[in-house]
């Protein structure tokens, strides 16, 4: 890891994509933005034939995914470090890493780390 974008990290067998695709005023979006995104959300989702494992970062991003997927939040929980199962696909949830979170230490590396690790115990099992 050299922490910087040409930091010679390749993506394999992953994508990467927002729930939110905007930036929002104070970069919070609204419900109704967050409803609009979804439908480039879902379609993007649906792209993965073998899809097998999703992390979600933030609050916002898991309420979506979960929504996404055809869940109910209140039966899939928000929290760090947990996991739930919607339609054959293993959610991962993980505080955002923004800065701010990282900086107050609500988010530590060890944390997020700990977050893939447990992604790469399900992959492997």
């Amino acid at each position: 890891f050299e922490a910087r974008p040409d930091d010679s990290l390749e993506l394999i067998e992953t994508a990467v994509t927002n729930a939110v695709r905007c930036v929002p005023p104070e970069n919070k979006p609204v419900g109704a933005e967050i409803n609009t995104c979804r439908k480039f959300l879902v379609p993007t989702i649906g792209r993965f034939e073998n899809l097998k494992a999703i992390v979600t970062l933030g609050l916002i991003s898991h309420q979506s995914v979960v929504r996404g997927l055809g869940g109910r939040v209140a039966e899939h929980k928000f929290g760090h470090q947990a996991q739930t199962e919607i339609g054959g696909i293993r959610v991962f949830s993980s505080y955002h890493c923004s800065r701010y979170n990282t900086n107050t230490g609500r988010l530590t590396e060890e944390m997020f780390v700990n977050v893939f690790r447990d992604v790469r115990a399900f992959l492997d099992s």
